[in-house]
């Protein structure tokens, strides 16, 4: 059964402004009201057609942006035409309004604001960093996620996610890569989201740097590794699928035929490591995780070694 794809199509302000208000410098103008207006598309706009009262495409959907020259503009108009102009983009349901600059926004538009619940924001950002930043964590929040049963690890800098049927050694192969110098992203519970052109791999909240190990039980990784173990996510590079020792005959020997493993629509490079009594695992995902990082850069053990075959054969 394929996994569950998991497709959001909007976000309360009141959440946005939780999870990323810090990050964008957001700072509450009015009363905390409408926080539960829904932002039901990945991108802010600026209304400065709006503000001039032209209403026929404008992005009601989005976050309302008002920047240095939106702000001048407003100045510039009299007292009765600036609340009509600011009164009808207030009526038409947006989710929230953000000053940038850390510009005030004049008192008597607040109460217009307040009249249809709609929340006033200020960012000391300056408007294109806020315009490119929240775009960023709009695409993230609105970015397709499934979650997948596996171990992710980070080795050396390349995102690795350990896959295989329940006990083949998933959660034992993430130990012995953590000794080497690797970090934990998450066990068991894999969340993985496309957003901002690529794929990137996270944990639950509740088990972020906790591992499970048969025998022994649940695991703080920093307690035992130190911080340096544990990252909050990773962009994932790799999939290794421990396979049985019964299926080793199935196994591509040199490595010239690659293989990819399809996730939310994007083919993750994919390697299948037999398990077997002895062998490292560790060691051997590792050497697979180096050898994707080589492969990244351009270079190709397996193809070098078939191009001196090849050259070899032709001279004899």
């Amino acid at each position: 059964m394929p996994p569950r794809i998991k497709q959001t199509t909007s976000v309360s302000i009141g959440d946005f402004f939780e999870r990323h208000g810090e990050a964008l410098s957001m700072k509450l103008l009015s009363e905390e009201k409408g926080f539960d207006h829904p932002i039901r598309e990945p991108a802010p706009n600026r209304p400065g057609l709006a503000l001039a009262g032209f209403f026929s495409y404008f992005a009601k959907k989005r976050i309302q942006v008002l920047g240095n020259s939106e702000m001048s503009y407003l100045k510039k108009l009299t007292l009765e035409m600036r609340e009509e102009r600011f009164l009808r983009m207030c009526e038409r349901d947006i989710p929230a309004i953000v000053i940038a600059r850390g510009i005030d926004l004049p008192k008597h538009l607040l109460p217009i604001a307040a009249k249809y619940s709609i929340p006033v924001f200020t960012t000391k950002l300056v408007t294109m960093k806020f315009l490119n930043l929240a775009t960023l964590k709009l695409e993230a929040e609105f970015a397709p996620s499934t979650t997948l049963h596996g171990c992710m690890v980070d080795v050396r800098g390349i995102g690795v996610l350990i896959m295989g049927k329940s006990g083949s050694g998933k959660s034992e192969t993430a130990i012995g890569l953590l000794e080497r110098g690797g970090a934990l992203v998450a066990d068991d519970m894999v969340r993985i989201r496309w957003a901002n052109g690529e794929l990137t791999a996270t944990a639950p909240a509740l088990s972020r740097g906790y591992i499970e190990i048969r025998g022994i039980g649940i695991v703080n990784v920093a307690n035992l590794f130190g911080l340096a173990s544990i990252r909050p996510e990773k962009r994932l590079d790799l999939v290794v699928n421990l396979t049985a020792l019964a299926d080793q005959n199935d196994v591509d020997r040199l490595g010239l035929q690659p293989k990819s493993f399809e996730i939310l629509g994007q083919s993750v490079p994919l390697v299948e490591i037999p398990v077997a009594p002895g062998r490292d695992t560790a060691r051997m995902v590792a050497i697979a995780a180096l050898d994707q990082q080589l492969r990244r850069l351009g270079y190709n053990m397996a193809d070098e070694f078939n191009d001196r075959l090849m050259r070899h054969m032709g001279n004899a």
